[in-house]
C-alpha cells in the first residue's frame, strides 16, 4: 500500500471517528472544568520561567569551605571587585527567570545588615562596613527584568538563642521581615530543614509560611514539603521519569522525605506543590579554586531531566573570592544557552498541518482546534471531544525530516491530566512506535535516537479526564548521545521512553483499530 493511500485513510479515519460533531458552533464553546488541584498564579509564574540562578557566596568563599562554623571572623568576607550587575547580566542572558542568593547560610554571617546580630556585612571590611549585598542584588535583578529569591538558612551556628524554641524563631521571623520588606517583591524564599545535631531545635515552619505570604503576595516557597514547591529529592538535578505536580504535602515532612515519592509526586494528590531540582555547576556549593564546572552538554542533560520533567531547575553558580562568576563557568553558562538556542529554534513541526480524532464544539471549532498546539504557549490549546476513550493527534511536517527531540506541553493551568502516552511515526508505510512515556505536566523533552520521517502520531493512552495538548515541538539535537538512553516500558508508576516497541499498518494498528 502506498504511502499516499495510507494518509488518506488515517486523514478519513480521523474524520469519520469525530462524526456528528462538525457543525459549527453559533456561541463560543466553554472551555473543560479544570481538573483539581491547579496552580497558584505565583505557582504559574514560577513554572513559567523554567529555570533559576542559585547564588551560594558568604564567609565559605574565602574560608574554602561547605559549613561554616559561625566562628570566621568577620573579617575574612573582602571580595575585592564584587558585581551582582555580573550575576544578575549573567543570569538574564543564560535565560534564568531569576536569581537565589544565599542571604545567611548556616554559618549565621548575613549579607545583608540585619539589625539582629552583628554577625553580618556591616562587620566586615567590605565597603567599609556599608556594604549590602542583598540590596545590591536586588536592584541588578530589576534592571535586568529577572526576578529575585533568597535563602534564609534555618540553621544558625552563630546565634547564641539557636536552641531556645522561642526566642530563636522570633530572631528568625524578625530577620525574615526584613528581608522580605526592604528590597522589593521577593519571588521566591528557599528552606530547607538543616539543623544541628547537638542542638535540639524546633522551626515553627507554618509561623514562618504564614508571615512570608502575608509580607510578598506573590512568592512561592520552597521546601522538602512545600508549601509551594517541594524538593525533588536529590542534588543531581534530576526528576522520575514520571513527575506529576499534584502532591500530598502530608505524606513527607521537611527535613524527612521519601525520595520516590518526591521525585514522581502523586496522581492522587490533593495539592499542587511542583518539583524544583537543584544542582551546582562545580562539585562543591559554595566556590573552590581547586574545582572545575561542568561542561554545556551536562548541563544539557540536566536540563532534559529537570525542565524536560515537568520541574523548574535551579542551579547553583558560586561566586568566586573576588566576587564575581569565574570566567570558566559563565563561558560554560554562555555555551548551554547557545546550544539550546541551536537545538529549539527550528521547530519541524511549525508549519505542520495537525488533525485529531474529535475537536471540543465539533472539527470546525478553532477555539481547541488541534492547530493550537503550534503556538508556544500554554493559554491555547487542543481540547477533544468529551466522552473519548482513545486521543490522538496527526502531524504532517510537509516533507521527510530527522530528529531526535519532543517537546509536548499541557495547559497546566487546567490541571495536570495526561498519565500515558505514546507516539508513532510513519515509515514505509508501517506505524513504528518511537517512544513511550508518562506525565507530560508543563513541559516534557524527550530523546530517542534520530528517526526520519514526515508523519508523527502523538497517542493519549490514559489521562485523568480529557487531555488537553498546549504544544508539540519537533526538534533535533546535534549535541547529545542518546545511544546509551535507559528504554524501559513505562509502567503505571514510573515511566520511560521506550524505543520502536511495535510496528504495525498504518491503517490498523492498535492505537487507530481503538479509537
Amino acid at each position: 500500500m502506498s504511502t499516499t493511500i495510507v494518509l488518506l485513510l488515517v486523514h478519513l479515519h480521523l474524520l469519520l471517528c469525530a462524526h456528528g460533531a462538525t457543525a459549527v458552533a453559533a456561541t463560543a464553546t466553554p472551555p473543560p472544568l479544570p481538573v483539581l488541584p491547579v496552580p497558584s498564579y505565583a505557582q504559574l509564574q514560577w513554572q513559567l520561567s523554567e529555570m533559576a540562578l542559585f547564588i551560594h557566596f558568604g564567609p565559605n568563599t574565602f574560608t574554602d569551605s561547605e559549613w561554616g562554623s559561625g566562628h570566621a571572623d568577620p573579617a575574612v568576607f573582602a571580595p575585592s571587585a564584587l558585581d551582582a550587575g555580573q550575576w544578575a547580566r549573567v543570569a538574564a542572558e543564560g535565560g534564568f527567570g531569576r536569581v537565589v542568593l544565599t542571604a545567611k547560610h548556616h554559618d549565621g554571617f548575613c549579607l545583608w545588615p540585619s539589625a539582629l546580630t552583628d554577625y553580618s556585612v556591616a562587620a566586615s571590611p567590605w565597603r567599609d562596613g556599608a556594604g549590602d549585598v542583598v540590596g545590591e542584588l536586588s536592584s541588578a535583578a530589576r534592571a535586568e527584568g529577572i526576578g529575585l529569591g533568597l535563602y534564609l538558612s534555618p540553621w544558625d551556628r552563630h546565634e547564641p538563642v539557636y536552641g531556645d524554641t522561642v526566642a530563636y524563631n522570633e530572631h528568625y521571623m524578625g530577620q525574615m521581615t526584613e528581608l522580605l520588606t526592604r528590597y522589593g517583591d521577593v519571588e521566591e524564599v528557599w528552606l530547607d530543614g538543616a539543623k544541628g545535631d547537638d542542638t535540639y531545635m524546633d522551626y515553627m515552619f507554618d509561623a514562618w509560611f504564614a508571615l512570608i505570604h502575608q509580607l510578598q503576595r506573590r512568592v512561592v516557597i520552597f521546601s522538602d514539603a512545600g508549601p509551594d514547591t517541594r524538593w525533588v529529592g536529590d542534588e543531581a538535578g534530576i526528576a522520575g521519569r514520571t513527575c506529576w505536580s499534584p502532591f500530598n504535602k502530608t505524606v513527607v515532612t521537611i527535613g524527612h522525605i521519601i525520595p520516590e515519592y518526591s521525585q514522581n509526586g502523586d496522581q492522587f494528590g490533593e495539592e499542587w506543590v511542583p518539583a524544583e531540582c537543584d544542582v551546582s555547576i562545580r562539585p562543591g556549593w559554595f566556590w573552590h579554586a581547586s574545582e572545575k564546572p561542568k561542561s554545556a552538554v551536562t548541563l544539557l542533560d540536566i536540563y532534559y531531566k529537570s525542565v524536560g520533567r515537568n520541574c523548574l531547575l535551579i542551579l547553583n553558580v558560586p561566586p568566586n573570592s573576588s566576587g564575581l562568576f569565574s570566567g570558566e563557568d559563565t563561558q560554560v553558562l554562555q555555551e548551554f544557552a547557545k546550544i539550546r538556542q541551536t537545538i529549539f529554534s527550528q521547530n519541524f513541526a511549525a508549519n505542520a498541518t495537525v488533525t485529531a480524532s474529535s475537536v471540543r464544539g465539533g472539527l470546525d471549532n478553532l477555539q481547541f482546534s488541534p492547530s493550537n498546539t503550534l503556538q508556544d504557549s500554554i493559554y491555547s490549546y487542543w481540547a477533544p471531544q468529551e466522552g473519548q476513550t482513545s486521543w490522538e493527534m496527526l502531524f504532517d511536517l510537509g516533507r521527510s525530516t530527522s530528529f531526535n527531540l519532543l517537546q509536548l506541553q499541557e495547559p497546566i493551568q487546567m490541571g495536570q491530566r495526561v498519565i500515558e502516552f505514546h507516539v508513532d511515526v510513519l515509515v514505509g508505510g508501517l506505524w513504528q512506535t518511537i517512544l513511550q512515556g508518562t506525565t507530560i505536566g508543563y513541559k516534557r523533552l524527550l530523546q530517542f535516537p534520530v528517526v526520519k520521517a514526515r508523519y508523527l502520531k502523538l497517542c493519549v493512552d490514559s489521562a485523568r479526564a480529557d487531555p488537553l495538548i498546549a504544544f508539540v515541538g519537533v526538534f533535533m539535537d546535534p549535541f547529545s548521545d542518546v545511544h546509551g538512553l535507559d528504554h524501559e516500558k513505562p509502567s503505571h508508576t514510573n515511566g520511560s521512553e521506550a524505543i520502536m516497541l511495535r510496528r504495525g499498518p498504518a491503517a490498523a494498528n492498535r492505537s487507530t483499530a481503538t479509537m
